[in-house]
């Protein structure tokens, strides 16, 4: 693949960013592009390795050694349609993903793995510099129709797919943007909403009628959906989150992340809040949880100028490097840190928040914490916790932000309306490839059927469900592509 030796002779790189002092001061993205040469050598460090266990870490099954040797070549629309032959949205992944692709690079199993996700994020974008990205007008028309609930990166996935089938495709959106998880949850300065956009408009070109502001099962029922579409596919994410019900929860200043989010993302797109202002603006601040949403909520309260972020996770604080219980090329619990993190954060491990204290007023004013000790497996998981004597300690803040992660989808009005049968998680139980629920032509897809996982997991089922739906629609027949049958590319 590419150059023989590339791997031997280049060391990987990352695209320069900016400055930290500079990047708080607004909400753009600072990561920049490499110049051709620099791509060039990052694409040549893929090495002819065999047996390219990337394939098997991306849950898309992109066919990631074929589209770094076009890179290499500079085939560009090659390498886009190697590329866009199994991720829809590599807009979304070149910049959002954590890359089990690269977990799983033959070469990271002795030196750094290639730069998988970054070479994605440039094939989309030179692409969409060439023109080469266009709608995909279906010109033969199945007849039948179906409705997608929900917009993000699942029902995204789903729409695109069954309108290239040539089925009549709706979207439906409680949020007045489409988008879902990619426009209010995630924040401009990872993935700016123009980006969103574009994708947006080129999928309304092709043929894809979006409706927001709807939400089925409030303001159109189920029934309406079932009587006048041909298969629904429920795609509307996990989106009840966990709450931290312990003492003084009632305090004002305790928010979850995603509410918090969401009104600077509304900010930033010049869209009007109708809420109560949740800022971190000269707060200090205390971001429960140490996932990607924890970070986010770093980030953006960095960019509202708090006076100091601190982020808790109950978790021990995981190693650096792979151990014994994370074998290549599996994707390791490894210790990261975020480009939020490096705009200023002090992270806590192993810390327990007992209670929230408030003031005269009913305002949060600090927490009561504790040190705690984690016994573990013969492989260093987690099997429980217990409280460090003596280590109990009060902590002055002002906001917390909730960010330990979601439950599972909301049940009142669209599932309970459809009576689906749940999950012992409370998510809509769907068979993995088959993605049929319990009740006739209703599908799911993405964190709704699956649980809160990844954005790439999303796109991923999507495309299997839409191609389910497909099948079923024809009679069994589907011409759309299963990653379980990559193309293979010359």
């Amino acid at each position: 693949m590419g150059k023989i030796t590339g791997f031997k002779e280049f060391d990987r790189e990352l695209p320069a960013k900016l400055p930290v002092e500079e990047r708080v001061n607004n909400y753009k993205e600072f990561v920049g592009l490499f110049p051709e040469d620099k791509l060039n050598k990052q694409a040549a460090r893929c090495m002819n390795c065999g047996i390219p266990f990337c394939h098997s870490g991306c849950p898309l099954g992109n066919v990631i050694p074929e589209f770094n040797d076009a890179v290499y070549k500079k085939n560009w629309e090659e390498a886009y349609y190697i590329l866009t032959s199994t991720n829809n949205f590599p807009e979304f992944t070149g910049r959002i993903c954590p890359a089990p692709c690269e977990a799983a690079c033959v070469l990271g199993i002795n030196k750094p793995p290639v730069t998988i996700e970054e070479i994605e994020k440039h094939i989309i974008e030179i692409a969409y510099s060439k023109g080469y990205v266009k709608p995909q007008k279906s010109h033969i028309r199945s007849g039948k129709s179906v409705a997608v609930v929900g917009s993000g990166p699942a029902g995204l996935a789903a729409a695109a797919q069954l309108n290239k089938a040539g089925h009549l495709v709706t979207v439906f959106e409680r949020d007045d943007r489409p988008g879902g998880l990619l426009r209010y949850g995630i924040p401009d300065f990872k993935l700016d909403k123009g980006v969103v956009e574009r994708r947006i408009a080129i999928m309304e070109e092709s043929g894809i009628l979006f409706k927001c502001n709807t939400e089925v099962g409030k303001d159109i029922s189920a029934k309406e959906l079932q009587d006048n579409f041909d298969a629904i596919v429920l795609a509307g994410g996990s989106t009840i989150p966990r709450n931290l019900n312990i003492p003084g929860r009632e305090l004002k200043g305790i928010y979850f992340a995603m509410e918090f989010l969401k009104q600077q993302n509304k900010r930033v797109s010049g869209i009007e809040v109708d809420a109560e202002p949740i800022l971190a603006t000269d707060k200090d601040v205390i971001v429960i949880g140490g996932g990607d949403t924890g970070s986010d909520c770093v980030g953006t309260s960095n960019r509202q100028k708090a006076r100091s972020v601190h982020q808790f996770e109950v978790m021990f604080q995981p190693p650096k490097e792979r151990t014994e219980a994370m074998p290549w090329p599996t994707y390791p619990m490894l210790l990261k840190t975020t480009t939020s993190h490096e705009e200023g954060c002090e992270r806590y491990w192993s810390i327990n928040t007992k209670k929230f204290i408030g003031d005269e007023n009913g305002n949060l004013k600090g927490l009561l914490v504790s040190d705690v000790e984690w016994e573990r497996d013969a492989l260093g998981r987690p099997v429980k916790f217990r409280e460090v004597e003596g280590s109990e300690r009060e902590l002055e803040c002002q906001r917390v932000f909730l960010a330990m992660g979601f439950l599972h989808p909301q049940h009142e009005g669209l599932l309970e309306q459809l009576g689906v049968e749940l999950d012992e998680r409370g998510n809509v139980k769907a068979r993995e490839g088959i993605y049929q629920t319990s009740v006739n032509k209703v599908f799911a897809a993405g964190d709704m059927r699956r649980g809160q996982s990844l954005v790439v997991w999303a796109i991923s089922e999507g495309r299997e469900a839409a191609r389910k739906v497909d099948e079923f629609l024809n009679g069994g027949h589907s011409e759309l592509e299963s990653k379980e049958a990559i193309p293979m590319f010359a």
